[in-house]
């Protein structure tokens, strides 16, 4: 038995597989379970025990080609799927990649969304995926095995890494903070994200562990905030591997960012969240609570928690909207003027509890 699981969309969506992968393992444990992802987002599969073999497609190289090189590099792409015989295709995304790759791989069993608008690709799944309405992705992705009719033994999102991405040298106790989205219309206002800090490094007296992702935007980000700290975190930005943030973030206490790829390490590490949403719903993209057979948003806005984590948004009518920030200005007004009593009231109740668990 030789299946493929594709999920051509960010580092995030690519974690949040993890549980499809490792029920299919707990089916078929002797199978070849392989994974076709974007660049840069194989590392949430890596080292992974569930995933033997995982295919790389370059989208932002092969964009930058020629129209006939392009060709070449999407044919050589799709030939290599195709050369491997799978017995079973899953496209886990809307799209027409995915249903293009099911539709020539030969596989018998193809499961998918349905692709409404091209009449080639309308019937190329034997199975399809409901639509995902008000429920998690984690769940969205395990309607594979609803649909396949296979049980639902765990729900569970694993990170793995190995020993040498450990990270030497960290404080005893810390709280990880991961202020920058790759999106910065997800990102709060960089004084209010300075207050957070200087609260838990002045009145917690924990040290912050501050990191980002080495491109411009980001660490310019991160360069703003602290201009309005007090205090003196110790800044990692741009310094650590997506695989070596993971291994910081498993020590830390808890921890504090936006809705990006990082929060989603952080839950899958047990890591308790506070996260701030503005553009996207917590239904949606919530980070999951591993010890919670179910998703505890409930929810399309407003303060919301599973289990250890908690999401903090605005209530207003427009919330969430999807777009990239308010009238084109790539900021979100939603996330620009938090209540900081209110998060600090969050904030030391996390901490309570962490120091208690521990």
């Amino acid at each position: 038995m030789k299946i493929l699981v594709m999920k051509f969309r960010n580092i995030g969506d690519v974690l949040l597989t993890a549980p499809l992968f490792e029920n299919l393992r707990r089916c078929y444990p002797d199978a070849q379970i392989d994974a076709a992802v974007n660049a840069g987002t194989e590392t949430m599969l890596t080292h992974n025990p569930n995933v033997d073999v995982i295919h790389v497609y370059d989208r932002e190289r092969i964009k930058k080609l020629s129209l006939w090189k392009r060709l070449k590099a999407e044919v050589a792409f799709v030939r290599k799927i195709r050369a491997q015989k799978y017995d079973m295709v899953i496209n886990t995304t809307g799209g027409d990649r995915g249903a293009q790759i099911a539709l020539v791989s030969g596989a018998g069993v193809k499961v998918g969304y349905p692709v409404k608008k091209n009449r080639l690709l309308k019937n190329v799944f034997t199975r399809t995926l409901p639509e995902q309405e008000f429920r998690h992705t984690v769940e969205t992705n395990l309607d594979v095995l609803r649909v396949l009719g296979l049980p639902v033994e765990t729900k569970r999102v694993s990170i793995f890494w190995s020993e040498a991405d450990e990270v030497e040298g960290l404080p005893k106790r810390f709280v990880h903070i991961h202020p920058v989205s790759r999106w910065l219309f997800k990102c709060v206002a960089d004084e209010t994200m300075a207050m957070m800090i200087d609260y838990v490094e002045n009145t917690l007296k924990t040290k912050v562990v501050l990191t980002a992702a080495p491109v411009e935007e980001e660490m310019q980000k991160i360069e703003a905030i602290l201009s309005h700290c007090s205090s003196k975190p110790v800044n990692m930005a741009g310094k650590l591997t997506l695989k070596q943030t993971a291994a910081l973030n498993k020590k830390a206490a808890f921890f504090i960012g936006v809705d990006t790829a990082i929060m989603h390490i952080s839950a899958a590490n047990d890591v308790p969240v506070l996260a701030f949403f503005g553009p996207s719903g917590a239904d949606h993209w919530g980070p999951w609570d591993n010890d919670e057979k179910g998703s505890g948003y409930r929810q399309r806005k407003g303060f919301q928690t599973m289990g250890r984590h908690r999401v903090i948004q605005e209530s207003w009518e427009c919330v969430p909207c999807g777009k990239d920030g308010c009238e084109g200005t790539k900021i979100s007004d939603c996330l620009m003027r938090l209540d900081m009593a209110f998060i600090q009231q969050n904030i030391d109740a996390i901490d309570q509890t962490t120091k208690v668990a521990k």
